[in-house]
This record gives C-alpha cells, structure tokens and sequence, in this order.
C-alpha cells in the first residue's frame, strides 16, 4: 500500500518543476492559487450610516440635510440632551456612509479599514471624527463597529475670487478603523468537498487544473464540472485535514488558455487584443475627407485724421484634405497580433479609426476573435 507523506508531495512537486515544463511553458504559467478561488472562502460586504463631528464649518448646513439634523438630535437625546424644538445652526457635523468589506475567517477583535463618503452638502471631511457606528451585512446584522479620525486625501482651498481643490475632499478611510464584534460561520477544515472557482472561466484551463491536481496526489480527486468550477474530493490519505490539500495544490503551476477576444472602450479609444487574436486575408483602406475653416479676422483703421471707421475686415481660409496619399493595405491571413498591429500603424490608423476598422474586419468575418466593447 502508498503511504502519503508530505516529503514525498513536496519531492514530487521539485521533481515535477525540474523535469517538467521547460522554461518557456512555466514563463506562461501561473498558479492555481491565483487562478481560483475557493467557494465559500470570500468577503462580505458591510454598509453603515454614521455622523462625523469636528469639522472647521465644512459640514453639512441642517436646513438642507434634514437627515442630518435628525441624527444629531437622536444622538444628543442619547447622551441626555434635549434639542426637540431647538434651532440648530452647526456647520461642524456631516452624516456619512461608512463601507467596509469583512475579510474572511475573520476573527472577534481583529481591525479592518472602512471608507466614509458624505451624504449631504458637506465641502470637506478634513479633521473630522467618526462616531461609533455599526456596520452591517447583508443578514441585517451588525458585524463590526467602526469609530476614529478621518484621514482625507483631497482638500479645498478657497478665496473671494479663486478655489482650488485637489482629490475628493468628502472622501475618507480610516485604517484599521472598525472592529470585528461577529464571525461569519465557515468550518472549512471539516469539508470533505470543496470546489474551485476560476476567475476566468474556462474549458481548457478548468481540465488543465483538474489533471495538475490528480497528477500531484496520485488519485482522481479533482474532476472540473464546468468551465469555471473544478470540484475537489478529499483523498483518504489526507487523514479528513482539506486544508493540507488545498496548501499542496495551490502552489501548482497551470498555463491558462484564454479566448481569442477584442476589447474595446470606445470612450477613451482603448483596444485590448489577446495574443490569440487571428485575421484572414483582408484589404483594408482608411481615410477621411477633412475640411478644416479658420477665421482670421483683421481690423480696418482709417488714416490719421481721415473720416473713415475702424472695421473688422472678415478673413476667411479653407483648406480640403482629401487623404490621396493613404493607398488600400492588404492584411496576409493568420497574422500575429504583433503583425496585425504593425500592419495597422503603417495604414497610419490611429486608435479610435482602428476601433471602427476592427468592428468592420469582424463583420466581414475575417476576424477569428470574439468582440468586446465595453
């Protein structure tokens, strides 16, 4: 019978680097760990609202944030102070919402960073101080309690004639700014199962990580179910521990296959093109007709003591490009992505014409690549 060891796991894993892959094939490779995920392990997302106090009369003005001047009022009553009927004119008070993303196996006590962003009409929360406000999950329940000084990026700077403002000023985080009060329950020592989520979902790669896996311990363990899950079994030799399983796996190196695929944001005239991106033979031709008209008015004096008027004598000059010089370009089949960008530049296309040049190659079905526009 095999006896498991983990010498033995780490010898096959130097063994597999050094007569393995070559080096050109691990250049490309990543590991599983950055590759997936496992399910159930994840953060979660908190929210809360929450009045910041401090504030240089930068704050919210009460008369258009109610919201404000009812918080402040609930949180004076709370203290033992009544204000119900009082005119309140601070400008030193913001209400805020507080985020956070709770990390997970996140213990009771342990210290995560929160944002804070204003609500109202606030100008800046620069020296402010965020009172004690519960943030809570999904569940409706509260899981940490956030509380401290702000630390702001951005600042404004104003004057009778002139402002000037850097960043966000009604933005801020505190570090290590709230405290975990409850534990989101996940025993993930005593799963018998778990599955892998990839981050890029796909065929290829989800049997590519299945087969690293069961190539590493000896025993079909791991069997992808589609193309962004690979279920993973507990062998027997494991002694009921996943987590010693999930650390001999994660390490393993797996090259990712991608789909041929365009990006574009025709927005800011950003292309993205995969390293798979293929062209048939096509010809393409650009070009545009330019008229550009520029007004250069100059003025009309009279002579010295003449009768005359001073005019502005209208100039008026146009200029027609018509683009004779750009000749029709032939595009050989199955270029690279490196050739089809370079044979793209000497058309003298610029990004957002190539944008428009993409989208007509690929509907005339000569691009063998998946477009996407963002």
């Amino acid at each position: 019978m095999f006896s498991y060891s983990r010498t033995l796991v780490r010898a096959v894993l130097v063994a597999a680097f050094a007569f393995g892959p070559t080096a050109e094939s691990l250049a490309a490779a990543s590991r599983i760990k950055d590759l997936a995920s496992i399910e159930g392990v994840r953060e979660n997302q908190l929210v809360g609202y929450g009045i910041v106090v401090g504030l240089a009369g930068t704050g919210d003005s009460l008369n258009n944030a109610p919201f404000t001047k009812q918080s402040l009022q609930a949180m004076l009553e709370r203290m033992g102070v009544n204000t119900r009927g009082a005119s309140m004119r601070t400008a030193n008070v913001a209400a805020v919402m507080v985020t956070a993303n709770l990390p997970p196996f996140a213990t009771q006590g342990t210290r995560i960073d929160v944002s804070i962003s204003a609500l109202g009409d606030a100008k800046s929360l620069q020296g402010g101080t965020l009172l004690v406000t519960p943030l809570i999950g999904a569940d409706g329940e509260a899981y940490a309690i956030a509380q401290g000084a702000l630390a702001v990026g951005g600042f404004t700077a104003k004057g009778d004639a002139a402002s000037v403002t850097r960043g966000v000023p009604t933005s801020a985080r505190i570090a290590n700014g709230a405290l975990v009060e409850r534990e989101v329950e996940f025993k993930l020592g005593a799963q018998s199962t778990v599955r892998l989520a990839l981050r890029n979902p796909d065929f290829t790669t989800a049997r590519r990580i299945a087969m690293a896996i069961n190539d590493l311990i000896g025993v079909p363990s791991a069997e992808p179910i589609d193309p962004s899950t690979v279920r993973l079994t507990l062998p027997p030799k494991f002694n009921g521990n996943i987590v010693d399983l999930i650390t001999d796996i994660e390490q393993l190196a797996v090259e990712p296959d991608l789909p041929a695929k365009v990006v574009i944001d025709e927005a800011t005239g950003i292309i993205v093109m995969g390293q798979d991106v293929r062209v048939s033979t096509v010809a393409v031709a650009q070009g545009n007709l330019t008229v550009t008209v520029s007004e250069i008015p100059e003025v009309s004096q009279p002579n010295p003591f003449g009768q005359g008027q001073t005019v502005v004598v209208p100039r008026t000059q146009v200029t027609v490009d018509t683009q004779d010089k750009k000749k029709l370009g032939i595009i050989q089949q199955t270029v690279s992505l490196r050739e089809l960008v370079d044979g793209l530049n000497a058309l003298g296309v610029g990004p957002r014409d190539m944008i428009t040049i993409l989208q007509a190659i690929k509907a005339s079905g000569a691009l063998q690549a998946e477009i996407e526009v963002m």
